[in-house]
């Protein structure tokens, strides 16, 4: 494989609200909360089902990869349930290798309840469900040595079982690429994050809020500077202000799409990971990478869902 990801194996549920739910439900937009299955169950009645869709950041990521025709493979850990099957079905159907045996466990599938408000901003709950269990044995070593680059999302990470995983993973890759994944995920765990793009990742992917919070910086001329120090693979995403990536201390940048219709905002990150790695490991320039991940990320914001 050229690329095996490893993240939350997540059903996503896509739902459209208006902004008074989620004032209503204490909610802050454009982020991801975690809760449990009941808080879960609650929020979803009364609401009308858009989509259901085999999701969780790392797969979307992956699945895009492989509909731009790399040989990718993914570990999540899913239920031997009716949501872990669709799960599973969702990827072979992408032709993604899901390199993890469902087996009969005590917590379901994790779920996402994607709330999409009238101005395609997305805010997520989430049930992680068994999705958040990963552990050191569900990674096989073997496999990660023969991937050249592991793809990890941050949303993954929590101390016990799935930072052993983590860590697993980490040890035995070639090549490691990692999503910060949320500005609350970079809160709760804001000096394991700096420790590991500090000393352990290659390519690191952040929005420019989340990367700001890591190193606690006023301006993005902060970000550039702390990037430029780590002669590493820095990729920002900035909204309407486009993209850079400090590769090695050269600062690339790239515009974003004009005038689109967008619709929803869910997967756009996901899908421009997949875009920039696309490049990487085809050996593109970090400028065609950068616009490669652009494209896929402008494509996904036009469509309900993070699977083009």
């Amino acid at each position: 494989m050229k690329i095996l990801g490893i993240g939350n194996a997540i059903v996503d549920v896509l739902c459209k609200v208006d902004d008074e739910f989620l004032v209503k439900n204490s909610l802050s937009k454009s982020t991801m909360k975690l809760i449990d299955e009941i808080e879960f169950k609650n929020l979803l009645s009364g609401l009308s089902i858009e989509d259901t869709i085999s999701g969780g950041s790392v797969a979307n990521s992956i699945v895009g990869l492989s509909q731009l025709g790399t040989n990718v493979g993914f570990i999540g850990k899913v239920n031997n349930d009716e949501l872990g099957q669709k799960y599973e079905d969702g990827l072979k159907k992408e032709k993604v290798k899901f390199l993890y045996s469902k087996k009969d466990e005590p917590t379901p599938t994790g779920t996402c309840l994607i709330l999409i408000t009238p101005d395609s901003e997305r805010t997520m709950c989430t049930f992680l469900g068994t999705a958040g269990q990963v552990s050191d044995e569900d990674v096989d070593a073997d496999l990660i040595r023969k991937a050249e680059i592991t793809f990890l999302e941050g949303y993954l990470w929590d101390e016990g079982e799935p930072k052993k995983a983590f860590d697993k993973a980490i040890l035995n890759s070639n090549k490691v690429a990692m999503s910060l994944s949320d500005l609350f995920c970079v809160e709760r765990h804001k000096a394991q994050f700096l420790e590991l793009v500090k000393n352990k990742l290659d390519i690191v992917f952040a929005n420019e809020q989340e990367i700001l919070s890591l190193i606690e910086g006023q301006k993005f001329k902060d970000v550039i500077d702390f990037a430029k120090q780590l002669n590493k693979n820095v990729v920002v995403t900035r909204g309407e202000k486009g993209a850079v990536a400090i590769n090695n201390g050269e600062i690339i940048e790239c515009g974003a799409r004009k005038n689109l219709s967008i619709a929803d905002l869910t997967g756009a990150g996901d899908l421009f990971a997949a875009g920039y790695l696309h490049g990487i490991i085809n050996d593109m320039s970090t400028n065609d990478s950068l616009e490669k991940g652009t494209e896929l990320s402008s494509k996904i914001i036009q469509k309900i869902g993070a699977r083009i």
